[in-house]
């Protein structure tokens, strides 16, 4: 398969400090106006016991880091697939997050117009004492190449 050489590429490790502040404008960005994410009292009186971040906060992780890992891969080939969160416990404000991208998976699947390949990344994204908070996996579709029409 054209893309297993991408197999266990791992990225460098970078921190991430969760602020009150990264969580209530992830919210806002979103559009999600649960007090959950920004109403301290609110939240003191669920079960988690205080203010958490969205679900899909992961993402501005991420983005915000500045880091990637260079899959050297033709853009115009890449198809954002899927998105998944699998979460161990909820990222809250204070949090110090060591994280990681790899990748995790590649698999080939038969399209409409030929093989499809496809590459899971995974950034496991872990607290301080080591301990897994939650795993970002993004699958990314890579399309085949277009075949050139040949003119007689």
């Amino acid at each position: 398969m054209e893309l297993d050489y991408l197999k266990g590429l791992t990225g460098n490790q970078f921190v991430f400090e969760v602020e009150k502040r990264h969580i209530r404008q992830f919210a806002e960005a979103i559009g999600d106006s649960n007090p959950l994410y920004v109403d301290e009292e609110y939240a003191a009186k669920t079960i988690y016991g205080g203010i958490i971040a969205p679900p899909t906060f992961p993402i501005a992780i991420g983005q915000d880091s500045g880091e990637s890992l260079e899959l050297n891969l033709d853009q115009r080939r890449m198809l954002h697939g899927e998105q998944e969160f699998i979460y161990e416990r909820p990222i809250r404000p204070g949090d110090r997050l060591y994280c990681q991208m790899k990748v995790s998976d590649v698999y080939e699947r038969e399209g409409k117009k030929g093989p499809m390949q496809f590459v899971v990344l995974d950034t496991e994204i872990k607290d301080e004492s080591g301990q897994l908070v939650v795993i970002s996996r993004t699958n990314i579709i890579y399309r085949p190449l277009k075949a050139k029409s040949s003119t007689v």
